[in-house]
């Protein structure tokens, strides 16, 4: 067919699988693809500004979706009007300066490898040409930008467990290797994949028959949802009647069928004629990426102004009227009786947008934007300079080459919207639409594409032996860890500060403790500090009021009472441990602590020398009293606790204890503590203490039978051996307690060890000076041996 407006400029191939005068079955898409083609000639030819003197006219063919014929048609383009003979052009103008192609690729290479013999410009709709040759153009993305806008729509809505549906060919065989590497890095699985059969294999053989029944079984069935569809026109065709296949037989539920198509640009969905008739629910719920394409000035008005019964008119528009309204022209070729009549008054805005769009689709308005690239690059070639002088030229003696050369730079400038050069590159423009309201999609809920549920909070996704990536088994978060959204792949440690819920999917503030005075432990323990202080000064009191009698005496008074005083600090000392630490309190804990400890053993260390010293002195011939006295007690008892001075100075100034938050020792808790700083330091400290004790210990322990008149030594062996006990046992416990409590067990050890010193050395004492009186005489203490 051949539409004539002026001198042929352009040749425009419609690929559709209709023939319009044979067939009289008109898409409904190809009137906005013609339409849209007039308007831009139109437009052109109107605009003095564009090409003056010069108006452009086309030629339109059909190529049948068969690449025989558009290779037929394009060498009837290089070649005599009736005779194909290549080179061989003689009976007719050669104005024909460029072609527009549609969208099918193994067409369009079969032209292109042709005219670009002859340098033909070709501007194409097609998106997905690997190949580039040198005078092929390419008007619409890249299909390769598809991909990545279906990726982002399924992880939009977080479907992973997904469908795909191509056609059994290399073009499908071709998407599926750029678009599944694609979705298994997103994380995106594809356990269903099937390939469609065109239908023309179905009706030549009944085994084709055959599989489209199986496919049709195996999708109803699939626990897919979801499905992405190369929205080729055979696989379309192919997937409406699986659909409706599906529909028919018996032991497929109607429901089973309900999933949710995602199409790629391809389908033009105003294209197939029999949509009156056609159940368009079984699309409800599916999504489509579009070309994009914008409102053109004055094409909603020509459709609005079509009239099938122009003087111009074409045969094909009436078929179309016909069609598309569901009426008969009183000439019409058919025959259908009781047909309602055509007044061509109908309204085409009247019709459903599945059966005819107002607007221009992106296919119509990439063949718009075609013609105008074509306009302007002829606007760009006649409108060239050389040195200063405008060059004239013949519109028959313009060559190819030179149309070639300026679409290259050519810039579309009609819509300051759409600006862009026409290159050779791939155009990076495609309109990916989201709808997030549920009920845009026609579905009760919103599906869900998932291998199995999604892990909640508080669990972790285990993968599945010898399932895809997809599909995992949750596990709970170990201790100490969390996740807080669904579906991670691993736990997470909380912040230090931090602690995990029981539930392990938050995270709590950690409180601050130390051990106080106003918990119930603090509390008791300083009763018991109270109580034993005033004990010691009670002991104190009876030995000063009664230092005149004889067992003070025969006791040594001086280190009694220095010992009574230190016993007194012992138990005061405790009470540095029942604060908040601070640097003052870290350094006076351990160091009073240890210093004043080692006063009072160094007393009862003296205390024990000294009762041996007196009984050998007692020896005829012994010059042992000469050491016997004030002197030596004194030289014990402050050289043992200088030695002890030096550790701790030796401690503070090299790695005093400092105030420490620890974090880890409790999940729930910070705990403010003095941290020891060198615990080396720290116990040698203790282990000078018990050094002191075990000499103590051993020598009194080698006096115990000594004569009762002059022996304390059983009194002394057995305090030290308490005291020794509660030490030894204090390290374990010690490293094995957290927390506060680990002060509460110094403060334990201290009272402990303190009480049994003064328990076992003062309390017989204290009991013969107060309840047995007679006793406390030198002839009692001389009789008892």
């Amino acid at each position: 067919m051949k539409i004539m407006t002026g001198p042929t400029l352009l040749m425009v191939t419609l690929e559709r699988n209709d023939f319009w005068r044979h067939n009289r079955n008109v898409p409904h898409s190809l009137i906005s693809h013609v339409l849209s083609l007039v308007l831009a000639v139109k437009q052109i030819n109107e605009n003095p500004n564009i090409l003056p003197n010069l108006s452009l006219g086309f030629n339109i063919y059909d190529t049948y979706l068969s690449a025989r014929m558009a290779h037929q048609n394009t060498l009837k383009l290089l070649s005599t009007e009736n005779t194909i003979v290549p080179n061989y052009n003689c009976d007719r103008p050669s104005n024909m300066k460029a072609v527009i192609g549609g969208h099918n690729a193994e067409i369009s290479l079969h032209m292109a490898t042709l005219l670009g013999i002859y340098k033909l410009p070709q501007v194409q709709q097609l998106s997905d040409v690997k190949m580039i040759l040198p005078s092929f153009y390419r008007m619409i993305p890249n299909e390769a930008n598809q991909y990545t806008g279906i990726v982002q729509l399924l992880l939009h809505f977080q479907w992973i467990w997904i469908g795909v549906i191509v056609s059994d060919d290399d073009k499908g065989e071709q998407f599926l290797q750029q678009l599944l590497p694609m979705l298994s890095q997103q994380g995106i699985c594809t356990p269903v994949i099937k390939k469609t059969v065109t239908l023309s294999d179905v009706l030549k053989s009944s085994e084709s028959l055959e599989i489209l029944r199986a496919l049709a079984i195996s999708l109803a069935d699939s626990t897919v949802n979801v499905f992405v569809v190369n929205a080729e026109v055979q696989t379309i065709s192919c997937l409406k009647w699986l659909i409706y296949l599906c529909k028919a037989l018996e032991d497929i539920p109607q429901t089973s069928i309900s999933k949710v198509w995602v199409f790629t640009a391809h389908w033009d969905f105003s294209a197939e004629t029999f949509h009156r008739d056609f159940d368009i629910n079984v699309f409800h719920g599916s999504l489509s990426l579009a070309i994009h394409s914008v409102e053109v000035l004055g094409f909603r008005e020509s459709l609005q102004h079509l009239h099938p019964n122009f003087p111009k008119g074409d045969g094909f528009l009436r078929i179309f009227w016909e069609q598309a309204f569901n009426c008969l022209f009183s000439d019409s070729y058919e025959g259908i009786e009781n047909a309602r009549a055509c007044t061509g008054q109908e309204k085409l805005e009247n019709l459903p947008a599945t059966v005819f769009e107002m607007r221009m689709t992106g296919q119509s308005y990439s063949i718009y934007n075609a013609v105008h690239a074509i306009a302007y690059a002829l606007h760009k070639l006649f409108s060239s300079t050389v040195k200063g002088n405008r060059v004239g030229l013949d519109p028959s003696d313009l060559q190819h080459w030179q149309v070639l050369f300026h679409i290259w730079t050519v810039l579309l400038p009609w819509t300051p919207r759409d600006q862009q050069f026409l290159t050779k590159f791939p155009l990076r423009k495609i309109s990916l639409i989201l709808h997030s309201h549920i009920d845009t999609f026609h579905l009760p809920v919103l599906p869900i594409a998932l291998c199995n549920d999604k892990c909640n909070p508080g669990y972790r996704r285990k993968k599945k032996e010898g399932e895809l990536f997809c599909c995992y088994d949750c596990v709970s978060c170990p201790d100490g860890k969390i996740s807080d959204q669904k579906d991670m792949d691993s736990c997470f440690q909380c912040q230090e500060h931090k602690f995990p819920n029981r539930n392990r999917d938050q995270c709590f503030l950690k409180v601050i403790t130390f051990f106080s005075f106003t918990e119930p432990l603090g509390i008791t323990l300083i009763f018991v500090v109270l109580f034993f202080a005033l004990i010691t000064i009670l002991v104190l009191g009876i030995f000063i009021k009664n230092q005149d009698t004889p067992i003070v005496k025969a006791n040594n008074w001086y280190l009694t009472y220095c010992l009574l005083c230190s016993l007194l600090f012992c138990f005061l000392c405790s009470l540095l441990f029942f604060s908040q630490p601070h640097t003052v309190t870290c350094y006076l804990q351990q160091v009073a602590f240890g210093i004043i400890f080692a006063v009072a053993v160094s007393c009862i260390l003296a205390k024990t020398i000294t009762v041996v010293l007196a009984f050998m002195a007692t020896k005829p011939g012994s010059r042992m009293s000469n050491w016997v006295g004030k002197r030596l007690t004194t030289f014990i008892m402050f050289g043992c606790s200088f030695i002890q001075a030096i550790i701790c100075t030796i401690w503070l100034s090299t790695a005093p204890p400092f105030p420490h938050f620890d974090m880890h020792s409790l999940p729930e808790e910070i705990i403010l503590e003095c941290n020891a700083g060198s615990t080396t330091l720290f116990y040698c400290v203790l282990g000078y203490l018990g050094l002191l004790a075990i000499v103590s210990f051993s020598v009194a322990f080698l006096a115990r039978k000594l004569p009762d008149a002059f022996n304390e030594a059983k009194f002394i062996t057995f305090s030290m051996l308490v005291f020794c006990s509660v030490w030894l046992s204090f390290v374990p416990s010690y490293v094995s307690t957290k927390g506060k409590y680990m002060v509460a067990v110094e403060i334990f050890s201290i009272l402990a060890s303190s009480a049994g010193l003064l328990t076992c050395i003062f309390f017989p004492k204290c009991y013969i000076i107060v309840l047995r009186p007679e006793l406390n005489n030198r002839g009692q203490l001389i009789r008892r041996k």
